[in-house]
């Protein structure tokens, strides 16, 4: 039963009893002579019998109408605030109710709507730091594994191929020139061993942790480059100017060089390799040229993954990526990345 239903016969009600109460106090002052007189005496031409009862019913039909319809506006405000309580929604009411009582109901509902949007902010933010704080215990789960991984291999395959390296070219060394076939056999063999070692050596780059952590990029590529010199007979130069660079952008400039030295240690065969890093008109200009084999487009070698890679991580930081390849001629990369933040001077 709604509100306005209940209203209008509680209304009807009440006008009724008090139309009998009424009726009665009626008779009693002005007693009748005989009962048939309610008939006879008429209000506005209607019997007075059926005109007071009808009357007060009908009186109380609409003050109950008025009531319930009242009532049910003020439930309605209130029942809408809880309903934007319950959808965790809080927004502060244009009409607030007429009676002191439902303002007050709707002022704590308010409060409560306020302390519950209040916990949500803290709870969104609790969850969202523990997700950060997850994936960096992750990230340094991973770079410890790496690391591990990396020792592992330095220490076990990549020193028994370097042994393997010297016995088979010790070898090669002390046999005569007369046994062609087993000569050739013997130099495809350290000839493989040696491809190893560089496969080795470009794995344990991807496998040693990419951060720059503490270390700015130039101080990161040339670490990386004196440490690779140390290792391969590759002639290797680097040419890197001083100059300040967002985090992110050193970053990912510094994956790029790790991905294209790492191709270049695995299919170029190059005997020579060139780093360049400067700054000229507003542009960040990172280049990487060997003298390997080389390669065509349209062959996909050098690592279809790698090269997509290296686009994707130009693109995000709003730079392009440009690879020249020629057969038996070499391989150069080169990155552009805008400066925004700090205007540069052209210092040709």
């Amino acid at each position: 039963m709604s509100t306005v239903q209940r209203q209008i016969i509680w209304a009807a009600s009440f006008a009724f009893v008090l139309a009998l109460v009424f009726s009665a106090a009626y008779i009693m002052v002005f007693p009748l002579q005989d009962w048939a007189d309610l008939w006879d005496r008429h209000l506005m031409n209607i019997p007075f019998v059926i005109f007071v009862p009808v009357a007060s019913v009908g009186i109380g039909i609409l003050f109950g109408i008025a009531s319930g319809l009242y009532w049910r506006k003020q439930l309605q405000l209130t029942d809408h605030s809880l309903h934007l309580l319950e959808e965790g929604r809080h927004s502060e009411l244009k009409e607030l109710p007429a009676l002191t009582e439902m303002q007050s109901i709707t002022s704590r509902i308010e409060k409560i709507g306020r302390q519950i949007a209040e916990q949500t902010i803290l709870s969104q933010r609790l969850a969202t730091q523990k997700a950060e704080d997850t994936e960096s215990r992750i990230q340094e789960i991973v770079s410890q594994e790496r690391n591990r991984l990396a020792r592992e291999l330095h220490d076990s395959v990549s020193q028994q191929l370097f042994a393997a390296s010297m016995m088979i070219s010790a070898i090669n060394d002390s046999k005569s020139s007369s046994d062609n076939k087993e000569t050739r056999q013997m130099k495809m063999v350290e000839e493989m061993i040696n491809q190893s070692q560089l496969e080795m050596r470009a794995l344990l780059l991807h496998l040693r942790p990419v951060a720059l952590k503490d270390k700015t990029l130039q101080e990161g590529i040339e670490e990386l480059l004196i440490e690779l010199s140390q290792k391969v007979s590759m002639n290797i130069q680097w040419k890197v100017e001083t100059f300040s660079l967002d985090k992110g952008i050193e970053d990912h400039l510094f994956r790029i060089l790790q991905e294209s030295v790492s191709n270049t240690l695995r299919h170029a065969k190059a005997q020579k390799l060139e780093v360049l890093l400067i700054k000229r008109d507003d542009l960040i200009i990172m280049r990487i040229v060997d003298d390997g084999i080389g390669f065509e487009a349209e062959e996909g070698k050098a690592g279809s993954y790698g090269m997509q890679n290296m686009h994707e991580r130009a693109v995000e930081v709003g730079g392009t990526l440009k690879v020249v390849s020629v057969k038996n001629k070499g391989t150069r990369l080169e990155v552009k990345v805008p400066s925004i933040e700090n205007g540069g001077n052209a210092n040709d």
